[in-house]
């Protein structure tokens, strides 16, 4: 006779599935195994639909101990309040949003970071993620944040004398750093693509894969202040080589960047504002992190503000 005794059932941990409703179906989440589950043959009412985005970017501060060409964020010191940004939370949770990624800047030189994930962990029933250099997780970090976090990504542009050059940081300080990273959650790790980290990722994938990542996310390199848009011949190389990997790592690709590429998407009708908004450090709400404008987050909260800028952006495009 099959099955199992109480010691595995006290052993195996409990599926702890938040729902989504869209008009692609009924959405399962489960932000511990970051397993999605979608029932798409059950058609839900537009009454039903979730009104918050799938996924929320909040760049918690400006501020940041790098200064690499490519970053979008303005060189300031802006940064939001702890109060203000869980009163946020509580109101995205409430209202669909499945997961929160934290950024900036560089989210670690945020005064209260530990505080925010716990209580978005804890309080809330949103995954919890957030992007970084990595250079700042230590084992006292990760310790203190183990628990709280359900994925991290690490920037990683290159390998070697390529990633020294555009960081001015260690190469090997960084795999070491890693080590950290993944005793805190899963992980995966971000390169920005040009001309310069094109030839460097088979082997960015490989120090991926062997410091424990499960997922590469490419993002062309977008026009930001003195730099500029990654070129066709990059992209053409790009295209070339996700279509010849075949290491163990999940690739991504940001929304943006991807026609020509072979995705998947189940959730094709859940795009713009649905799938995706951000939350820059002053406040003002998005519809991408490099959106030059957007609408101030008031007293009247997330939802409020959401409707304005579609409102805002439908006019533009008519």
């Amino acid at each position: 006779m099959n099955g199992t005794s109480s010691h595995e059932r006290r052993a195996t941990p409990r599926r702890q599935w938040k729902q989504r409703c869209s008009a692609a179906g009924v959405h399962l989440f489960d932000r511990t195994t970051g397993l999605n589950v979608l029932l798409d043959e059950l058609p839900v009412p537009a009454s039903l639909h979730s009104r918050a985005p799938r996924q929320v970017s909040i760049a918690l501060t400006n501020r940041c101990d790098l200064a690499c060409a490519h970053c979008y964020a303005p060189k300031s010191r802006d940064e939001l309040r702890f109060d203000t940004i869980t009163r946020w939370l509580a109101e995205l949770d409430a209202h669909g949003t499945l997961g929160i990624g934290f950024g900036g800047g560089e989210p670690t030189r945020y005064p209260e970071f530990v505080k925010l994930c716990q209580y978005a962990a804890h309080e809330t029933r949103l995954s919890v993620s957030f992007t970084t250099h990595g250079h700042h997780i230590d084992s006292e970090l990760a310790e203190r944040l183990r628990g709280s976090v359900h994925f991290i990504r690490v920037s990683m542009d290159g390998v070697g004398a390529t990633y020294e050059s555009i960081r001015r940081r260690s190469f090997a300080e960084l795999l070491e750093r890693l080590g950290c990273v993944r005793a805190i959650s899963r992980f995966g790790v971000n390169v920005v693509i040009n001309e310069r980290t094109l030839p460097d990722l088979n082997d960015v994938a490989r120090f991926a894969a062997d410091a424990g990542a499960c997922e590469l996310l490419l993002l062309p390199q977008v026009a930001v202040r003195s730099v500029k848009e990654i070129d066709v011949g990059a992209v053409q190389g790009l295209r070339r080589w996700v279509d010849a990997y075949r290491g163990p790592l999940k690739l991504c690709i940001n929304e943006a960047s991807a026609e020509g590429f072979p995705t998947c998407d189940p959730l094709s009708e859940e795009r713009g504002l649905r799938a995706y908004a951000h939350i820059d450090a002053m406040g003002v709400l998005k519809h991408s992190s490099y959106a030059e404008v957007g609408i101030p987050l008031g007293e009247g909260g997330v939802l409020q503000a959401l409707d304005r800028l579609a409102h805002d952006l439908a006019e533009n495009d008519t």
